[in-house]
């Protein structure tokens, strides 16, 4: 399900942002200054500012001047463009995420209480005390690293290195003064070409190259900012395409999205039942192994992506809790099943709140399922994060299966139950809070014969 995502600043690399996103199927808000300074004005979507609409790759960006066009342009899939430099949308809005991306190399106002995920661009902000997470700017390793305590690496005012050069590719401004473009963007220079004049002054280029970027004219600018990029490597597509340095820093952001709003749910995997219709007396189904993989690995073995959620597999089963172990998940050892899944469901409910005592919401499966994927999962804490206060079921329109996720709201009554009663229970009570995830047939049968296929 697509989540709200506000950025703040439609530079270059914020649009790699904003494209990383959208083509996950979020839903793309995005603020700006009223005259724009994006020297790679060609791949973002800051352009719209002046020129109304921007397509960057396969992109639309659109200007808009309030919440009821934003709502008509998201509804159309594209991507909304505000002046607002202050960023005031977000108070008048809600949003899943809120992204800082105005690169200033400080903070300009952004605060962990703007949203529920707040995550900043590079230096001048603190991962735990300005936002939740820091992305990593700097060319290198460690680019478009998420940063979850701690700040990015400081400024230095150099450019990355590309085709052997660095500070060489940067046009700068020789005087205070207005803008004026000689050369295009797109157009092969030579070292000592005249590229623009700033305050009646000549700016030369330093290096033979493409013309990457160059702000617009009337521009009011000062002596030594930047004006405009020669890339030496003379391909005219890169001009027109997302650098791969905003994308990765755009994968980064996703990655910190998935990580810091998952992080705020529990997943109790529950493998203590007796097994009592399953073939033999004592036979324990979950042990049962198909193409030599037992039962109860089917569904721990695709949990092992969500290390981000706090994982807790309930049994009493030596060989499973041991695996659950081995594979960085808590556990709770139920050695009286017989006193009914109630007693499971809050064994881990409670392994989960004494792990993260602030956790939104705890998941439940079985792990008698075996044909549940790792995709309906996501998709289910998908719609957690977008819909707080809610239950989730996997089922069909006929009949609600699981797994179920429950929000905090309905953990008291979870800790209420009694005997051989799921969470089934709470959830028949609430049926206006109740939202319904359509899953395939084969992924909700649960196994309690050994005559069945799985």
């Amino acid at each position: 399900m697509a989540l709200r995502i506000l950025i703040r600043g439609a530079g270059d690399l914020a649009t790699g942002v904003a494209a990383e996103l959208k083509e996950r199927g979020h839903q793309i808000v995005m603020t700006e200054i009223a005259i724009p300074l994006t020297v790679r004005r060609q791949v973002a979507c800051s352009r719209a500012v002046y020129e109304k609409k921007a397509v960057i790759e396969n992109h639309t960006a659109v200007l808009v001047q309030n919440e009821t066009e934003i709502k008509a342009v998201l509804g159309k899939n594209q991507i909304a463009v505000l002046v607002d430099p202050e960023g005031e949308i977000r108070t008048r809005m809600h949003f899943d995420v809120i992204v800082d991306a105005i690169m200033a190399k400080k903070n300009l106002g952004t605060s962990m209480a703007d949203g529920p995920c707040v995550i900043a661009l590079g230096p001048g902000f603190t991962a735990g005390k300005d936002c939740h997470a820091v992305i990593e700017t700097r060319r290198g390793v460690t680019l478009g690293q998420p940063i979850y305590q701690g700040s990015a690496i400081p400024n230095t005012g150099v450019p990355g290195m590309i085709g052997g050069y660095a500070i060489e590719r940067l046009i700068k401004a020789s005087a205070d003064g207005v803008m004026e473009p000689v050369a295009e963007i797109g157009e092969v220079v030579r070292k000592g070409d005249l590229l623009a004049v700033t305050g009646g002054y000549p700016v030369y280029a330093q290096i033979d190259g493409i013309v990457r970027g160059m702000l617009q004219s009337n521009v009011n600018v000062t002596k030594g900012m930047k004006i405009g990029d020669v890339d030496p490597r003379m391909e005219p597509s890169l001009v027109y395409l997302i650098s791969d340095k905003a994308r990765k820093i755009g994968r980064g952001v996703a990655e910190a999205i998935r990580t810091i709003c998952y992080s705020r749910y529990g997943l109790v995997f529950l493998a203590a039942g007796k097994s009592s219709r399953y073939g033999e007396p004592q036979e324990n189904k979950l042990l049962s192994e198909k193409n030599g993989k037992p039962m109860f690995r089917y569904l721990l073995d695709q949990m092992r992506i969500y290390p981000m959620c706090t994982r807790v597999a309930v049994s009493g089963h030596t060989e499973i809790l041991e695996y659950a172990r081995q594979h960085g998940m808590l556990t709770a050892e139920n050695q009286n099943p017989e006193k009914g899944i109630a007693r499971s469901l809050q064994m881990g409910l409670d392994v989960c709140c004494r792990q993260n005592p602030k956790l939104q919401g705890v998941l439940f499966a079985v792990c008698d399922q075996p044909g549940l994927k790792a995709e309906t999962i996501e998709h289910m804490l998908e719609m957690a994060v977008k819909n707080p206060g809610k239950m989730i079921c996997a089922g069909t329109k006929e009949k609600l299966g699981n797994p179920v996720l429950l929000d905090r709201a309905f953990f008291q009554e979870l800790k209420e139950l009694e005997g051989d009663i799921g969470g089934k229970q709470v959830v028949r009570r609430h049926p206006e809070q109740v939202m319904l995830l359509e899953t395939a047939p084969e992924e909700l049968q649960d196994i309690d014969e050994k005559t069945q296929n799985w």
